[in-house]
């Protein structure tokens, strides 16, 4: 077993779901023009995407231990594959949201696979090395957010941008074809099912699912919407959204110093806080300031998924894959209701500030402050979910603290 080769292919099959989530993020407009969509419709196309991953995650992770998952990593390149294609030859609403739902599951399959085979080939340092592997997914927005700037100036659309995804999919899967797989950790361990099943419905881990829901949201949600609202604010959207998941790729890779200064429940408490006030501040900015602000939003959320997945396994192992697959699934699941709520929102504040007037009529530059003004004041709106955060994270900061004097208390 080659664990350094298989921490590599899932890296790469990590960047094609991320890529997916800048290029949609970018074709957005393209899609309601080319379609005639409303922005409400675009949110639930890409919504389908989030979904359809939680569908796989939710089935892949329990199949992982009877499967294997290399079996479950096989599904994803299939359906990257298959997923693309549909997308680019897509001809109406329908065809597109099929392509996304199967593209979704795709993404899916990754993280119901990958996240357990780390957990299983590092059990000493889950976290960090969880973190390290999630580097990628701001890693891959990246990259799919670059070469969109960069074909788009090239005058290249969305169709031909989908298709460099094409390239990093075969790469996973030459790298994966022929490696030897590990069990999952709970197999090794000998937990049985029933204790796992068990073990997921405990109080405390639903507490963490429902965090999952609200840390998912504020890190995804709005990431799906800069592009289309920052670019009407004077900005380079896809430029922004490059410019945070950077910030959040460097931080990850550092994570291993976060962790053992303050450890998970800390750093979920400061990535709340961060949050909150980023997308706040983003909310009142413009020009130069959008990318001050963005900053104070990336740091918040650069921690967010790698550590909830952490400190789920490391303080409830016996969840083993089920529980990790519960997690994401319910953090994609939550994106996928939140972005049409988002475009709702946006659509709302459009037609607010239209006042009975018609966009057609408008000049060019009044139609696009118009839409900046609805499109950062729903940014402001989803502020709302990490200060709820801010609450439960402290609620659980202190009480690793008090368990921590009990213990001393005791030794003493």
């Amino acid at each position: 077993m080659n664990a350094s080769r298989l921490f590599a292919a899932s890296c790469v099959a990590l960047i094609v779901t991320a890529m997916s989530f800048a290029l949609r993020g970018e074709a957005a407009g393209a899609w309601a023009t080319e379609f005639a969509l409303t922005h409400e419709q675009v949110g639930w196309i890409n919504g389908t995407a989030f979904w359809g991953f939680t569908f796989a995650m939710v089935v892949g992770g329990p199949l992982c231990d009877a499967l294997g998952m290399k079996r479950i990593v096989g599904l994803a390149v299939g359906g990257h594959i298959g997923g693309i294609l549909l997308t680019i030859f897509a001809w109406d609403y329908w065809s597109l949201y099929a392509g996304t739902l199967i593209f979704g599951i795709a993404n899916g399959s990754v993280e119901a696979a990958c996240n357990p085979l780390i957990a299983t080939l590092y059990p000493k340092d889950k976290t960090t090395k969880l973190n390290h592997f999630h580097v990628w997914f701001p890693g891959g927005i990246v990259i799919g957010g670059l070469l969109a700037f960069a074909l788009g100036r090239a005058g290249l659309g969305w169709k031909v941008q989908f298709a460099t995804m094409l390239v990093p999919t075969v790469i996973y899967g030459v790298m994966f074809l022929g490696q030897a797989f590990p069990r999952t950790e709970r197999v090794e361990s000998g937990v049985s099912t029933g204790a796992m099943f068990g073990a997921c419905v405990r109080p405390a881990f639903l507490l963490m699912v429902l965090c999952m829901l609200l840390t998912a949201a504020t890190e995804l949600g709005p990431g799906q919407w800069i592009p289309n609202i920052l670019t009407n604010a004077g900005v380079s959207g896809i430029l922004v959204l490059v410019w945070i998941t950077g910030l959040m790729a460097v931080g990850r890779q550092f994570a291993g110093v976060f962790v053992h200064r303050l450890a998970p429940s800390g750093m979920l408490l400061l990535s709340a806080v961060l949050s909150a006030l980023g997308l706040y501040a983003m909310s009142r900015s413009s020009g130069g300031m959008l990318f001050v602000s963005a900053t104070v939003f990336a740091l918040g959320v650069c921690f967010f998924w790698p550590t909830m997945l952490g400190y789920v396994s490391e303080n409830y192992p016996k969840t083993g894959a089920l529980g990790l697959a519960i997690m994401g699934g319910a953090g994609m699941l939550s994106v996928s209701f939140v972005l049409p709520v988002i475009g709702r929102f946006y659509d709302e504040g459009i037609t607010e500030r239209l006042a009975g007037r018609v966009a057609e009529n408008l000049p060019a530059a009044d139609w696009a402050a118009l839409q900046a003004s609805a499109g950062l004041e729903t940014l402001g709106q989803v502020a709302v979910l990490p200060a709820v955060l801010v609450v439960v994270f402290l609620g659980l900061v202190l009480k690793r603290r008090q368990r921590a004097a009990i213990n001393l208390g005791w030794r003493a």
